[in-house]
C-alpha cells in the first residue's frame, strides 16, 4: 500500500508541512509518485518516519538523525539503538519520577527536605513508605497535625540529630537485652522513658496511655516489629515490654 501525504499526516499526528520539510532536506522522502506527480509514501518510508519520530522524541536535532540513519548499517541495528535510548530515557524519566514523588510525600508529612537530603539522613529507611497510610490513619488527630507542624521546621541538621539521639535510645534497650536484663527492669524502664521523653520532644505529646498504644503497635505491624527485630531477635517485644512496664511504674499510686 501507499499513502500520500495528507493520509500520513492524518495517521501519524505529523503535519504537512513537517512532512514536506523532510522531504526537502533529504530526511524523509517519499520513494513513489503519482502519475499526477503528488509524493507517495510507501512500507519502507513509513518506518523511516517512525524512527525519526522516535530520535525527535529523545531530543536528537534533525541533522543528527539524518546521521544515524543514512551511516549505511543494519536496519536491526538502529531498532536496537532506538530501544536503548528509549529505556534509557524511560529510566531517567522513573527516576525523576521518584524524585518528585519522594518530595511530595515528604511534604505530606511536613518533612521540609530535597529527596538527596531524605537520602542522606535516612539512607535507605525511607520515612515517607507510608505517608499516605498514616495519613489516612491518623490524619485527623492531633497528635498527627502537631507532628506534622514541628517537623515542617525542621533542617537537615535537627533531622540528624534527632536521628542519633533515637539511634542511641535503641542501642539502650538492645544492650539492656544482651545483658540479660529483665524488660521490667530499671535499665530497660529507663530506655523506654527516654524513648517516649523523645517523641513528646520532637514530634507530639506521648503520654503513657499512647505510649501503651505505640508498643503494640510495634509487635502488631510487622514493619515496625522489623525494625526492631533487625537490630536484635526479639527486640520488638522487649521494647513492647519496657514501655508497658515503664507505663505501670509510673501509674502506680504514691
Amino acid at each position: 500500500m501507499s499513502f500520500s501525504v495528507g493520509e500520513v499526516a492524518k495517521r501519524t499526528g505529523v503535519s504537512v508541512r513537517s512532512l514536506h520539510h523532510y522531504d526537502a532536506i533529504g530526511l524523509l522522502t517519499p520513494s513513489g509518485r503519482t502519475r499526477a506527480g503528488y509524493r507517495q509514501y510507501e512500507y519502507d518510508d513509513l518506518v523511516r518516519l517512525q524512527q525519526i519520530l522516535v530520535y525527535r522524541e529523545l531530543g536528537l536535532s534533525l541533522d543528527d538523525i539524518a546521521t544515524l540513519l543514512d551511516d549505511g548499517g543494519d536496519p536491526l541495528h538502529h531498532l536496537r539503538e532506538q530501544r536503548r535510548r528509549l529505556t534509557d530515557s524511560i529510566e531517567r524519566l522513573q527516576r525523576q519520577l521518584t524524585a518528585v514523588d519522594k518530595t511530595l510525600e515528604a511534604r505530606t508529612m511536613g518533612i521540609q527536605l530535597d529527596p538527596e537530603e531524605m537520602f542522606e539522613v535516612f539512607g535507605d529507611d525511607d520515612p515517607t513508605r507510608h505517608a499516605e497510610e498514616a495519613e489516612q490513619r491518623w490524619g485527623d488527630t492531633d497528635a498527627y497535625r502537631e507532628s506534622h507542624r514541628r517537623t515542617s521546621r525542621y533542617t537537615k541538621e535537627d533531622w540528624l540529630r534527632i536521628k542519633a539521639e533515637t539511634a542511641a535510645i535503641e542501642e539502650q534497650f538492645v544492650a539492656a537485652q544482651a545483658a540479660g536484663l529483665p524488660a521490667t527492669g530499671d535499665q530497660a524502664r529507663a530506655a523506654a522513658e527516654a524513648h517516649r521523653l523523645n517523641i513528646g520532644r520532637y514530634y507530639y505529646d506521648c503520654g503513657y496511655s499512647m505510649h501503651r498504644g505505640l508498643a503494640d503497635m510495634y509487635v502488631a505491624d510487622e514493619r515496625f516489629a522489623a525494625h526492631y527485630d533487625e537490630q536484635s531477635p526479639g527486640l520488638a517485644a522487649y521494647v513492647h515490654d519496657a514501655i508497658h512496664a515503664n507505663a505501670d511504674h509510673a501509674e502506680e499510686p504514691g
